[in-house]
């Protein structure tokens, strides 16, 4: 990555001027955010103008990092500490991988808030937003939830007439549960409800 190339804050970047240990929700929200999301970066050392000033102890600013996500952060998230220098400034990359077991929370002040990044901003997570952060974290989806209607009252014959005219196939009722549109339970999951004959949602 060529640092000079990044020119503004943006849905994978932050820029911050100092590690503010005092007030570190100011840019662990960024870190929740990012690994709630696609992954990013925060550049310590680095102005909101994406001019370079540069760090005094890029050692401490790491060992600090380190200590405040271990104390506010839940789940833990992978990062990356990379230091680098720019004209003779030094500056450190905060790399944050997009995580597994959202959501990550932001803990402290008596708040347990998990953010999402929508352009350049952390902002925290609406309940429909926490919703796809749990699901995804459970590594569900909306689509694979059951549902309470049993697969026994309904048909499908529309979809097993597609079936039959694209893939020149047979249907069979073992297919339900294949294409997750049936629990092992026999209830209809959301998407089997949506691809049902007379669909009950």
């Amino acid at each position: 990555m060529e640092l000079e190339k990044l020119i503004s804050e943006c849905t994978a970047y932050d820029f911050k001027l100092m590690l503010e240990e005092k007030k570190p929700k100011s840019w662990l929200k960024s870190v929740s955010a990012f690994a709630n999301g696609l992954g990013g970066s925060l550049f310590f050392g680095i102005d909101n103008d994406g001019i370079v000033k540069g760090l005094d102890d890029v050692q401490y600013v790491c060992e600090s990092i380190s200590c405040k996500i271990r104390d506010y952060m839940d789940p833990l998230p992978d990062v990356e500490m990379i230091p680098q220098e720019i004209n003779g400034h030094e500056i450190l990359q905060l790399k944050v991988c997009a995580g597994s077991y959202t959501p990550y929370y932001y803990v402290g002040d008596g708040q347990r808030v998990a953010f999402i990044r929508i352009g350049d901003e952390s902002l925290p997570a609406t309940a429909e937003q926490m919703v796809r952060l749990v699901l995804k974290g459970s590594n569900k989806t909306y689509d694979s939830l059951h549902t309470d209607y049993k697969a026994e009252d309904y048909a499908f014959t529309i979809l097993a007439n597609t079936f039959k005219t694209r893939t020149s196939q047979e249907w069979n009722k073992k297919y339900l549960l294949s294409f997750g549109l049936v629990t092992n339970s026999g209830n209809l999951t959301n998407a089997g409800a949506l691809f049902a004959d007379d669909c009950p949602m």
